[in-house]
């Protein structure tokens, strides 16, 4: 089965959908953590709705749910098909200005609205794999959000290619769209139950051909250092400082080894994200991860050793250590149900392609969707230098995507 003669519509929506606002926030305690993301949500519900999906909603966490309906008489597995509409807070997603490259050509992409924001191919060297496609950009100012903006776009094209092929044989297929991916919170508050699916595949990767089905095991810990405050004028042998405590301590942490600077490929690491305090009180952020979940609690024993040997070069100063699992390596899951990971590469050959199975430095919604009952690996969308004004996505990866996600429902059907 072939979709080359369809005419995708998943750039236009891609670039429709880039044009709002919806950064999250890991500062709120909302949920959603910003009201705006709801507003492509809201759009996404309508454009379902147009398509003849009629059973689109958005509730009041912030999670669109739709139905593809089944068109096979055998009894296949619900699959679910997620992205998430969020932009990282790393960098502004407002006012995004998209701009499609046509036939790329190989050369540096200089950006129009900033021309010191350069997308070389020295830095991105996927770009040579891409001459010819047609490349979508940010103008400069800000990210694209094609993380994962990408994957939604590529989830509403299949929709609309399945409902105007109802001869294609695939079982029922639930969409789900999360916010607030980005700070870690993108399933906190789904619906298992609403959703009612058995398996699932998450569309937040890079390149093409790239199948991820094992992530970090991920844990935050907070180390919270306690002073003695005094009027700085009489704090003589009285006043002892939270602040220069959490810095010593800050300072103690290895340069070389043991950060995200310095490790690559299975090295798992520790990482501080915040720091803040006043003369009496400072905390000290973390994220810990690893690739092997029992590693996690040797990372956090080490950690906690070295705010304890900065407790005692500061006579007075008392510390709390809070750890906070945040998410687990999905491959604990998958390995439990292999026919998840092996119907995705028979997709990927229908379409074309040979898969390389990956494993992500990071998580995604599918690795707690896999612990909360949805077995859930990531493929791929071609989105990459996200976070960044040098985010870039290609067409081609993005309809190539799509007709992934056909296949594999197909597959699934076929093995029913």
């Amino acid at each position: 089965m072939s979709i080359a003669g369809y005419n995708h519509t998943v750039a236009d929506r891609f670039m429709r959908y880039v044009q709002v606002d919806t950064q999250s926030d890991p500062a709120s305690p909302s949920q959603p953590s910003t009201e705006k993301q709801k507003d492509l949500s809201r759009i996404l519900v309508d454009d379902l709705k147009a398509i003849g999906i009629n059973d689109a909603e958005l509730d009041e966490h912030g999670y669109v749910y739709a139905t593809i309906a089944a068109t096979s008489n055998k009894n296949v597995p619900v699959l679910c098909y997620c992205s998430h509409v969020d932009t990282a807070p790393d960098c502004s997603g407002k006012d995004v200005k998209p701009i499609l490259h046509k036939n790329y050509d190989g050369s540096d992409i200089v950006l129009p609205d900033d021309k010191n924001v350069v997308i070389t191919t020295k830095e991105h060297p996927y770009l040579k794999q891409r001459i010819g496609d047609d490349i979508i950009t940010a103008s400069g100012l800000t990210l694209l959000g094609a993380d994962d903006k990408a994957g939604v776009a590529i989830i509403m094209d299949l929709a609309t290619y399945l409902v105007q092929h109802p001869e294609i044989p695939h079982g029922k297929i639930r969409i789900l769209f999360t916010p607030d991916e980005e700070i870690g919170r993108g399933v906190a508050a789904v619906s298992m139950e609403k959703l009612g699916a058995q398996f699932g595949y998450t569309l937040d990767g890079g390149e093409r051909g790239h199948l991820e089905g094992e992530t970090f095991s991920a844990d935050g810990a907070v180390v919270t250092f306690n002073g003695i405050s005094a009027h700085p004028g009489y704090a003589k042998d009285k006043m002892v400082s939270a602040i220069k405590a959490a810095s010593a301590f800050v300072d103690k942490l290895p340069l070389n080894e043991w950060c995200p600077e310095a490790t690559e490929g299975k090295q798992g690491f520790v990482h501080p994200v915040q720091i803040s305090g006043v003369l009496e009180k400072a905390t000290v952020s973390f994220i810990v991860r690893d690739f092997d979940t029992a590693m996690l609690a040797k990372h956090e024993e080490r950690l906690k050793g070295i705010a304890e040997e900065t407790v005692k070069e500061f006579p007075g100063v008392t510390m709390q250590f809070e750890v906070k699992e945040q998410y687990r390596n999905m491959k604990e899951v998958l390995d439990q149900h292999p026919q998840v990971m092996d119907y995705a590469e028979e997709a990927y050959k229908r379409a074309g392609m040979k898969a390389d199975r990956m494993s992500v430095r990071g998580g995604t919604d599918g690795s707690r969707l896999s612990f909360m009952g949805l077995p859930c690996p990531n493929l791929f969308t071609g989105e990459m230098g996200i976070h960044s004004k040098q985010e870039y996505v290609s067409v081609q990866d993005m309809e190539k995507a799509v007709e992934t996600l056909v296949h594999l429902a197909q597959v699934w059907e076929e093995n029913s």
